[in-house]
């Protein structure tokens, strides 16, 4: 039986755009805030260009992990994550890694669009997220997976939107971007700590691995709390308005998930299953919150 249209939906794993959406969103935003301060020569329709651009490196770069896992046997029957596409036998390997691979050309076309209109920084931010998402299972094996989480869609995505948008480049962007990378680590941190059971048993190691259980809980708590302090520190640098601690609102999500992600435990991997689900979820209400201050503020 053919893959349906659905099928081909559901192996980019919609659900966890927002990883990469947001940072775009929020960068789009701020670009707004500034330039109702100090009028820039703001080109929105990049700005948009770099969203969606951003949504297709992150769908090529699920298609791609799905595949390296499927192949180094990361994900099986019995494992949780992925779109289990593979696992299900639903697509045959090489066709996700050609659908993951015409997405990365697809993406990178738009990056070189962009590079040519705006500013040749654009090559160095979209060479790292180019050899970021195809490489990025080598570093997850090697527990550097949460590390280049954090460069690519914590600090790229917001770096390059503003970019495009602004022809600038900001330290300002970065520590903004960098709260919602604390927050997007965490959807990835969930999901290897669920998976620690599994994936030693595909002899590979993630940060989750050598933290252990207990490290594991604290890195998640300590990357979530902080992406709040973050916010909250560029209010009082005067870098965004005080109508950005709007975000607190999302605190109790963030909450919540404290609490179930204190439930883990190697031996019952489905305690915190949908975890990583109920992190990206924290990142779209979180960043909707931020840009929507970001918005309001620019009127005012």
């Amino acid at each position: 039986m053919s893959p349906s249209r659905k099928d081909w939906l559901i192996a980019i794993r919609p659900w966890s755009f927002p990883a990469s959406t947001m940072p775009a969103l929020v960068a789009i935003s701020y670009a707004f805030y500034v330039n109702s301060n100090t009028p820039l020569d703001v080109n929105w329709l990049y700005g948009v260009l770099a969203f969606f651009g951003a949504a297709i490196f992150q769908a090529s770069g699920n298609l791609i992990s799905d595949y390296y896992d499927y192949l180094y046997t990361v994900d099986r029957k019995e494992s949780f994550g992925s779109s289990r596409m593979l696992v299900d036998g639903v697509f045959k390997p090489k066709t996700i890694l050609n659908y993951g691979l015409v997405l990365l050309a697809i993406g990178s076309l738009i990056g070189l669009l962009l590079v040519l209109k705006t500013s040749l920084h654009l090559l160095w931010i979209g060479a790292v997220g180019v050899l970021g998402t195809y490489f990025y299972y080598k570093m997850k094996y090697r527990a550097l997976g949460d590390l280049t989480i954090f460069i690519i869609y914590g600090l790229c995505i917001a770096l390059g939107t503003y970019l495009v948008m602004t022809n600038m480049l900001s330290w300002k962007i970065l520590l903004i971007g960098s709260s919602l990378g604390f927050l997007i680590v965490n959807i990835l941190h969930a999901n290897n700590t669920r998976d620690i059971r599994d994936d030693g048993k595909a002899n590979i190691k993630t940060q989750a691995m050598l933290l252990g259980i207990k490290g594991s809980i604290n890195q998640y708590i300590i990357l979530g709390v902080g992406a709040y302090l973050i916010i909250t520190l560029t209010v009082i640098l005067g870098i965004l308005h005080p109508l950005s601690l709007l975000v607190w609102l999302s605190f109790p999500l963030l909450i919540n998930n404290i609490k179930e992600v204190r439930l883990a435990s190697i031996e019952k991997p489905e305690l915190i299953k949908d975890l990583d689900g109920k992190s990206a979820q924290l990142v779209m209400i979180f960043s909707l919150l931020l840009a929507i201050s970001n918005f309001i503020a620019g009127l005012l």
